[in-house]
């Protein structure tokens, strides 16, 4: 699904350059959960932002479901990222004004999906977060986790082969942060999609199929 290949990036030039990745090489099959791990400044973050198509490598390359992401144009980038890549983030990204129904089928506005069938996804897929009687409610009228849980909605919207989320848990208490990773781990079997989450939180990690493990940049610890 996702084939990264002696991934180098880096930061400005000369002796002030910094490395934040050190030719990262790993795979991550159709259909799995993989948790990244590593200390803050790792490159988890630049990783996952090379592996979203969000930013470029110096050297190296990324394969995404077949598609070489080096060989896009920035309308092809959007695309793959409208269409094939879904984003959950540490700060949920929720949009306050509009309602929890209303943030999920924003992605789907922007593809100019049918109202109908937009608002049939969005009642299938807050029901499979289990926020069915939240609809209504907007962020600020929901707690951490049901956030959360929206933004995972949000991500499913335009049914992605790949979910990317950057410390999703980070804001959230420990067993409401299990709580969104159990869900991560049941959209994996349900949706059938792939999930790549960054974590440093080693209880999430064992809900993961496989764990990769970053150190200065550089891959020290993928486990099967």
């Amino acid at each position: 699904m996702v084939v990264a290949e002696d991934l180098h990036r880096s930061f400005g030039t000369g002796e002030r350059a910094v490395h934040a990745l050190r030719g990262v090489s790993f795979e991550i099959r159709r259909g799995e959960l993989t948790a990244l791990k590593g200390r803050s400044g790792s490159g988890k973050t630049t990783l996952l932002n090379l592996v979203g198509g969000l930013d470029s490598p110096t050297r190296g390359s990324v394969t995404l479901d077949g598609t070489d992401l080096a060989g896009l144009d920035e309308k092809g980038l959007l695309a793959m990222r409208c269409d094939r890549i879904g984003f959950v983030f540490q700060s949920f990204g929720l949009i306050p004004v509009l309602t929890a129904a209303e943030n999920v089928g924003v992605p789907m506005r922007m593809r100019k999906v049918a109202a109908a069938r937009r608002e049939e996804r969005v009642r299938t897929l807050l029901a499979l977060v289990g926020l069915a009687d939240h609809a209504e409610q907007r962020p600020g009228e929901l707690s951490g986790g049901q956030q959360q849980r929206v933004a995972v909605a949000r991500a499913l919207a335009n049914d992605p082969a790949l979910i990317i989320a950057d410390e999703p848990t980070g804001q959230l208490d420990s067993e409401t942060g299990r709580s969104i990773m159990r869900l991560l781990r049941a959209v994996v079997r349900s949706e059938g999609v792939t999930v790549l989450v960054a974590t440093h939180d080693p209880a999430l990690m064992e809900l993961a199929d496989r764990v990769v493990e970053l150190r200065d940049g550089r891959v020290v610890e993928p486990a099967e």
